[in-house]
């Protein structure tokens, strides 16, 4: 697999593999919208507040989330992950503290007291801000959403010690608009809206994607980016899927460039 892998990037001019997750966050697509996003998330950690990123998958929620990070001093944050699915408020307890070296035991009180002595303990001791991530939010059960709210409360809510940032799909912004919710949503100073990329957009991905990979030109010709645009919608996940199917279905019939009929048959493939 390996030898076919270095056929490819030398078949196309390409020194590493295009379209693949290994990219590091300097060489990540910018596009206005993630920027500014990411812009104002930044804000609102840099103030001790809570925030959230929103939109569809494929959007870069979680490219935005690895930008932030980067973003982010070691020396001043202590930043923790946390991939959530549909878990109990105990549960979720325990999925953060398992990321934050406490020890996830005990009842559900329990738990939550340890988080917030950790939390004090990270900014009074080690004079560290923690910034607290959770992705696939629009996951979470509404009340285990709620427990946002007492997580961040330190000293009758006079003290922010916790930063918390969501991020979810579509969902996530009905959820927070919820009756019973309206603390949690309170609570958070910024949410931030993603969205797909446009046509035009797309193509300056693709370019770019090519580029960070050492290619020189575009391996795809007119009618196969326009096809690459109508399969994917600019989901980025998607459009990184069909366009390295593509290029390694061109590979394969010995083409230097990629045309709509690799795409239409890369789609088939991935997507039967």
């Amino acid at each position: 697999m390996g030898t076919i892998l270095k056929d490819l990037q030398s078949h196309f001019g390409m020194q590493c593999m295009p379209f693949t997750r290994e990219i590091p966050v300097d060489k990540h697509f910018r596009v206005s919208f993630i920027t500014e996003a990411v812009d104002a998330i930044a804000q609102a950690v840099g103030q001790r507040m809570s925030a959230g990123f929103i939109g569809p998958a494929g959007a870069g929620k979680t490219a935005a989330l690895r930008h932030l990070v980067s973003r982010l001093p070691e020396a001043r944050y202590q930043v923790h992950y946390v991939n959530v699915s549909d878990l109990s408020k105990r549960d979720m307890c325990r999925e953060i503290a398992a990321v934050m070296g406490v020890v996830p035991a005990g009842s559900y009180p329990m738990l939550v007291r340890r988080l917030q002595e950790r939390f004090l303990s990270a900014a009074r001791t080690d004079g560290l801000r923690p910034v607290v991530f959770i992705d696939d939010a629009h996951t979470m059960r509404p009340e285990v959403l709620g427990l946002l709210s007492v997580l961040t409360n330190f000293e009758m809510d006079s003290r922010l010690v916790v930063s918390i940032i969501l991020a979810g799909q579509p969902p996530l912004r009905k959820m927070l608009r919820r009756e019973e919710l309206e603390d949690v949503a309170g609570r958070l100073s910024h949410v931030a809206t993603l969205r797909l990329l446009s046509r035009e957009e797309t193509r300056d991905y693709i370019k770019h994607r090519v580029t960070v990979a050492g290619g020189r030109t575009v391996p795809f010709d007119e009618q196969a980016q326009e096809a690459i645009y109508e399969t994917g919608r600019g989901n980025m996940r998607a459009t990184d899927g069909v366009c390295l199917k593509a290029l390694e279905l061109a590979h394969k019939s010995g083409a230097r460039v990629a045309d709509a009929n690799h795409v239409l048959e890369a789609r088939k493939l991935i997507w039967p």
